[in-house]
Formats: structure tokens, sequence, C-alpha cells
């Protein structure tokens, strides 16, 4: 399945629509040489890449220019730091996909679907990333009804 020289990225799409992407996972390998790996498809408002970086590796300075962006609901993003985490993965009618085990450097991204997480150790850190601007639960989220 995996092993220490190999990245993997885990593409989850709705069994309602085929070709729609729902969710992926990146679980980074230990040994690699310096990379970049662009992890979410270009057209998604959340951007995620993996980076692998040398010793005294740099960036050209630089700011990004202020424009309006096309973001119709928040997608999120989590890092597992330390600790062990279970996402659930739902579709787009609400229905259970998969489960995954997330250990630490693990990425999981939902661009659409449901999602629902579980530590499954205590004092696990986890790192959330969302789109924003945030105005708040009432029109940010919707909560499944069965589960």
């Amino acid at each position: 399945m995996e092993n220490n020289f190999t990245d993997k990225i885990e593409s989850i799409y709705s069994k309602k629509s085929k070709d729609l992407l729902l969710h992926q996972l990146f679980k980074p390998c230990d040994k690699k040489p310096s990379s970049r790996i662009n992890i979410s498809p270009e057209h998604e408002s959340l951007q995620v890449s993996h980076l692998v970086l040398k010793s005294d590796q740099t960036f050209k300075a630089h700011k990004h220019i202020i424009f309006d962006r096309n973001m119709p609901m928040a997608q999120e993003s989590w890092v597992v730091i330390k600790g062990k985490v279970k996402v659930f993965y739902y579709d787009i009618d609400e229905k259970l996909l998969i489960t995954r085990d997330l250990h630490p450097g693990d990425c999981t991204m939902t661009y659409r679907g449901g999602h629902n997480y579980k530590a499954l150790e205590e004092n696990t850190v986890v790192y959330e990333f969302k789109t924003g601007p945030y105005y708040g639960i009432e029109k940010d989220k919707v909560f499944l009804k069965n589960v």
C-alpha cells in the first residue's frame, strides 16, 4: 500500500455523482529529496501543497494580489501534528463513504460532501485550515441528520 519512498494521495469521489471530487487524503513519506507536490486540483478554492525543503532553501519574496474570488462554500483541511485521528468522509447525500486513520504529518482536504473527525489518542493536536471569511455557524454549516 505505502512505503517510505512514495507519497500517497487518495482521492475520494461521490457515489451519487461519479466525477465529483469530494475529499483527498495525503500521506507523505519521510525520505524524499527536495520537492513540491501540488495536491489540490487547481480549480478548488482550497489549495494545498506539500513541500520538502533543503537547508537554507528560500523563495523569492512576494505578496498576493487582492481580487474577488468565487468561493461559494467553505472548504476545510486538517493536518495531524501529534496523536491519531479517524476521519469520516460523507457523500453529497450524507451517506458515509469511507473512514481513514490519520497520523502525524497526514493531511485531509474536504472540498464538498460531509466529514467528521474523532481523536483516537489523548492530547491529539491538529491544524485546521478553512477558506473564509467566517460568518458564523448558521451561514457556514449544516449538520448531517442521520449521523
